[in-house]
C-alpha cells in the first residue's frame, strides 16, 4: 500500500473533520531566519494545514506592496532560494508531518538548474513547489526533475484559463490545484465569490476532480475564508497573515502570538 503524501493526507484529514483545509503563505526569513522558522512551525501548531514559503526574490512581479515589502526584508536579512531550503529542513526536523511547499518565481530555480533544484528540495523535505512564473506547458524539465523527486508540482490556474489550459495545466500537476480568484497581483480584496465559484465548478468538471482545488488571492478575513472554503477545497491566505507579522514586528512585539491569533480565527471559521 503506497503512503499518502503529507499534502495528500492534510486534505484527506480536512475531509474527514469536515471542513476545508487553510493553506498559509509566509514568506521565508521574514524578518530573519530565526523568527521565520518559529512563525511556520508555530501556524501549523495554530492550525494551517499547509505553509506556503515564499522564496524571497528580488522582481516579485506577481505580489502586491505587502509581500513586495516582506521579500525586500527577507532579502535584507540574507534571505534567498538557499536560506529558504534550509528554513524548509530546519521546519521538517521540528514539524515532521507538516506539509511545506516552496512557493517562488523561476529565475532562482533557473540558475541553480531544475534538477540540482528538486534535488535539494527533497533533501530539504519539502512536498511541493509553486513556480509562479513559469508555465507548465514550458517547465516540462522541471516537472519531471520534480516528479522523480516525489515533489508535486502545483500549477496556478485563473480566471482567465480556457478549458483547453486547465486540461494542459492539469497534466503534470499533483498535491491540489491554485485558483487565482482575481486577476492582478496579490493583496487585493475578493469581494465577488460567483465568478470564482462558478469556474471552480467548471475545473471539477473539466479534471475529474482528481485533485483538491484551492483558492487564494483577496482573503484577508475568516468572514471571507468561510464564504470561499463554501466551493473551495482549501482556502489560501498570505498576504494578510504577511501583514500581521510586519505590524507586530514594527511594533517591536514577537510576532507569533498575533499570528497565532489570526489563524486560530481562520481555522474556526473554516469548520
Amino acid at each position: 500500500m503506497t503512503t499518502p503524501s503529507r499534502l495528500a493526507a492534510a486534505f484527506s484529514r480536512a475531509r474527514q473533520e469536515r471542513r476545508k483545509a487553510l493553506i498559509l503563505y509566509l514568506t521565508g526569513n521574514d524578518p530573519d531566519f530565526e523568527t521565520s522558522r518559529r512563525l511556520m512551525v508555530a501556524a501549523g501548531r495554530a492550525g494551517a494545514d499547509v505553509i506556503e514559503l515564499g522564496v524571497p526574490f528580488s522582481d516579485p512581479s506577481a505580489d502586491g506592496p505587502a509581500i513586495q515589502a516582506a521579500m525586500r526584508r527577507a532579502l535584507g536579512a540574507g534571505g534567498g532560494l538557499a536560506s529558504s531550503l534550509s528554513l524548509c529542513q530546519a521546519v521538517r526536523r521540528e514539524s515532521p508531518d507538516l506539509p511545506v511547499v516552496l512557493f517562488g518565481y523561476a529565475n532562482p530555480i533557473f540558475v541553480r538548474g531544475p534538477r540540482p533544484f528538486a534535488s535539494a528540495a527533497a533533501e530539504a523535505g519539502a512536498d511541493g513547489v509553486l513556480c509562479v512564473d513559469w508555465p507548465p506547458d514550458e517547465a516540462s524539465e522541471l516537472t519531471a526533475a520534480l516528479r522523480a523527486q516525489g515533489i508535486d508540482f502545483i500549477p496556478l490556474l485563473a480566471p482567465t484559463s480556457t478549458p483547453e489550459r486547465v486540461r494542459l495545466v492539469v497534466r503534470d500537476a499533483g498535491g491540489f490545484l491554485y485558483y487565482v480568484s482575481l486577476t492582478g497581483i496579490t493583496g487585493r480584496t475578493l469581494d465577488d465569490y460567483q465568478a470564482p465559484r462558478q469556474h471552480v465548478a467548471e475545473i471539477r468538471a473539466l479534471t475529474g476532480d482528481r485533485l483538491p482545488i484551492a483558492v487564494g488571492f483577496g482573503i484577508a478575513s475568516p468572514a471571507q475564508a468561510r464564504a470561499v472554503a463554501s466551493f473551495a477545497d482549501g482556502v489560501v491566505v498570505g498576504s494578510a497573515a504577511v501583514r500581521v507579522v510586519e505590524e507586530a514586528c514594527a511594533a517591536g512585539r514577537d510576532p507569533v502570538p498575533a499570528l497565532e491569533a489570526f489563524i486560530r480565527s481562520l481555522r474556526d471559521a473554516l469548520g
